[in-house]
């Protein structure tokens, strides 16, 4: 199968690289395509650009750098349609990546998974309505996550939850908790 991750930081840079491996481990005919960093380049696969080259802190370096955001943006969403990628998996990165995935919703049929949520639960919390639209899965790493995440949304996009499992379906291999969108609901998955 054909990835196409998009991290914007070095945490990002690390989780990415280690689901890499595990995807290799199921895929071994894995093809990696990315906005990543040196760890995930260390894995194998074709960086299209560095993270250091999208993150920008702070309202003063952004609006500053507001030219390069877009540009980057726009080669992101290219690049994806040129690649043509069995998935796309969004990394962390919510300002970048959200509107990664509002894009990829509208204009292609990729699948969208989110590997390591947006913490809403900290700040932004209407970005949900956002990740309901456009995200097929999201997946968290932090256990009380899932609980925010089924208060805040019960019965508008949890379907199933599986805490610290692994998950396999067509090739594919998630560690740690799963948030199931039900417009992206499968069957057959157990744990």
């Amino acid at each position: 199968m054909k990835y196409y991750l998009i991290v914007g930081e070095a945490s990002g840079d690390l989780h990415a690289s280690n689901l890499m491996r595990a995807l290799i481990q199921e895929d071994p005919e894995a093809e990696f395509r990315f906005f990543g960093g040196d760890l995930m380049t260390a894995v194998g696969g074709t960086r299209v650009k560095h993270y250091k080259e999208l993150a920008y802190m702070g309202f003063i370096p952004v609006l500053l750098h507001l030219r390069t955001i877009f540009r980057n943006m726009k080669e992101c969403k290219q690049d994806i349609v040129r690649w043509a990628p069995d998935v796309v998996i969004l990394v962390d990165y919510p300002g970048f990546n959200l509107k990664i995935a509002e894009f990829i919703k509208k204009q292609t049929k990729i699948p969208v998974y989110y590997y390591i949520s947006p913490k809403i639960w900290a700040w932004k919390e209407y970005r949900i309505k956002n990740i309901k639209r456009d995200v097929d899965e999201l997946f968290s790493i932090l256990p009380f996550e899932v609980e925010f995440l089924r208060w805040i949304i019960y019965n508008d996009i949890i379907n199933t939850v599986f805490y610290f499992c692994i998950l396999l379906r067509g090739g594919f291999v998630w560690h740690g908790n799963l948030i199931r969108n039900r417009s992206g609901s499968r069957s057959g998955i157990s744990c």
